[in-house]
């Protein structure tokens, strides 16, 4: 059976009776479980307060300072920006003044879009830069790239995703595909949050993280894309893990969130749109990107206007709204969802 190893507890700067409170406690953990867990860590920490752990010491010594307040304009990065509603949140952040900065693993989308974008907003505000957020040194680059131009993150949104554009059961699935969705969706993800929690443990103003969901977040099947539906279902479970990570180690200057955008009309949604039952969720549950992100950019610059340090699930399309919707419908087109397609109302990105 494998261990889980925490760390050792440093019982000689102790008075005497919480010394023999913890020796009573690992001993009767010891007898009972065999396993350290969750709740007996924590609660050696409560009695101990002194851990000999140099990496949690580390940590919990970076972000003990006072917390700077968090005050707009705010710093934005984006991944997976260039396009749909990534570079729809883009715009909206900066038309409430924030400074933006987006990337994607296209130089020439993120040449254009920089572009545009200055165009509107100015130049002084939009940076831009290349990243395949599955490879580590990428995600680096990116943190240098971010601390150069702008200093400091105060909100990375994690958004980069794919579905490889491939809508087919998993027995009729490529490597290739299977590699690119699950390495973009799940080992990208992980190292993006591992960077971002890095680079704001060291700032002032620490830093809010937005894992965006999609469809499969809820448990609910995506058949003829298992695979995506798959990783974003560990979206979900990544951020409470990093949620209680953070919380362990005491961390109060870095805050991971989870972000759903509903069904957006993006190029993505659409490829997958080949049945009758599909069309009519897209048209009736499905919004454009720039809707989404008018709703949900007022959401997430509240948080840290109101210096709010608790996660968060922000929602665009909650399963009572997709309900008022369908069935707002008229009744000569209800024939269409009889068939078992109530999988659509999970949020598809």
């Amino acid at each position: 059976m494998s261990s889980l190893h925490f760390p050792t507890i440093s019982l000689s700067p102790l008075p005497a009776k919480t010394q023999a409170r913890l020796v009573s406690l690992v001993r009767c953990h010891s007898d009972r479980f065999r396993q350290p867990t969750y709740a007996f860590h924590r609660r050696c920490l409560e009695l101990g307060r002194r851990v000999s752990s140099p990496n949690l010491h580390r940590i919990t010594a970076e972000a003990s300072p006072t917390r700077s307040p968090m005050v707009p304009p705010y710093n934005v990065l984006i991944t997976g920006s260039t396009k749909g509603i990534g570079y729809a949140l883009a715009k909206e952040f900066l038309k409430a003044g924030d400074n933006v900065l987006i990337c994607s693993r296209s130089g020439q989308r993120v040449e254009l879009a920089v572009q545009n974008l200055r165009q509107e907003f100015g130049e002084q505000h939009v940076w831009g830069t290349t990243c395949d957020v599955k490879k580590g040194d990428d995600v680096k680059d990116l943190v240098a790239f971010a601390h150069d131009k702008l200093k400091y993150i105060d909100i990375w949104i994690n958004n980069a995703g794919s579905n490889a554009y491939s809508f087919k059961p998993l027995a009729e699935t490529s490597d290739e595909d299977l590699i690119e969705v699950v390495t973009t969706n799940t080992l990208g993800l992980m190292i993006c949050c591992r960077e971002a929690i890095k680079m704001m443990l060291n700032q002032p103003r620490g830093g809010h993280i937005f894992n965006i969901d999609g469809a499969g977040s809820d448990g609910r099947p995506t058949p003829r894309f298992a695979a995506y539906g798959a990783t974003k279902r560990s979206v979900v479970h990544l951020t409470k893990s990093l949620q209680a990570e953070l919380q362990m180690q005491d961390v109060k200057n870095v805050v991971v969130h989870n972000l759903s955008p509903g069904m957006v009309t993006t190029d993505l949604l659409m490829a997958g749109a080949t049945s009758k039952q599909a069309k009519f969720f897209i048209n009736v549950l499905a919004e454009p990107a720039e809707v989404v992100a008018e709703y949900l950019v007022p959401s997430i610059r509240s948080i840290p206007s109101n210096g709010s340090m608790k996660p968060t699930y922000i929602r665009f399309l909650t399963g009572l709204k997709a309900c008022s919707q369908i069935f707002s419908v008229k009744k000569s087109h209800l024939f269409l969802i009889q068939k078992p397609f109530f999988f659509f109302i999970s949020q598809l990105k």
